[in-house]
């Protein structure tokens, strides 16, 4: 199974280092041909205005965009789940496949990034203890689409809509690997 990581900017490395010590092989995606033979892919933590600008400049939106129309899963954290969105607020370039509205930073700044432990239950009955970073939040979900995390306040973190899995937060940057072996058991091998 070969899983490939958007590698255009962000926290790739940690995603492909997860993947590994998991028995998967991870491939670095940069260029449109790089999206063959992928099982999956996911778009990492970054900055999504960069994020979009690079992907626009490398011919990317559009393969990105059929790639998550396949049915093959994808996975956006943080600045990945605003580039998956259908709505962020503000003309930047997304792939609008997750039928969700996204505010980017919606804690603040910098110094307002904190850690939480979230009741997941599709990961199990204990807490995933969760790293947001300048992190985006979900304020509305469309028809099909399930949310997996809330904050205390209510406030969406994590949803899924068919192939498409969106956290808020930064599972890479963590030693626990539910985040990730929840993707891969979602992917089914190229033939």
């Amino acid at each position: 199974m070969r899983i490939g990581v958007l590698a255009l900017q962000g926290d790739f490395i940690e995603h492909i280092q997860i993947l590994r010590a998991l028995g998967v092989e991870a491939v670095e995606v940069r260029l449109p041909a790089q999206l063959r033979d992928l099982a999956g892919v996911i778009l990492p933590g970054g900055e999504s205005t960069t994020f979009g600008k690079l992907a626009v400049e490398y011919g990317l939106i559009e393969p990105l965009r059929e790639f998550g129309k396949t049915g093959k899963p994808m996975w956006g954290t943080c600045a990945g789940m605003i580039f998956l969105a259908k709505e962020v607020g503000r003309a930047q370039p997304v792939l609008g496949l997750m039928d969700v509205k996204v505010k980017r930073n919606a804690f603040g700044r910098q110094v307002e990034s904190f850690e939480v432990d979230l009741d997941v239950p599709v990961l199990g009955a204990e807490p995933f203890h969760a790293i947001f970073i300048r992190a985006p939040l979900i304020e509305s979900v469309g028809e099909g689409v399930r949310v997996l995390a809330r904050l205390d306040d209510g406030a969406i973190v994590a949803a899924q809509q068919g192939n498409l899995l969106a956290t808020a937060f930064h599972p890479e940057l963590t030693r626990d690997t539910r985040w990730h072996r929840y993707f891969i058991a979602q992917v089914k091998p190229v033939a």
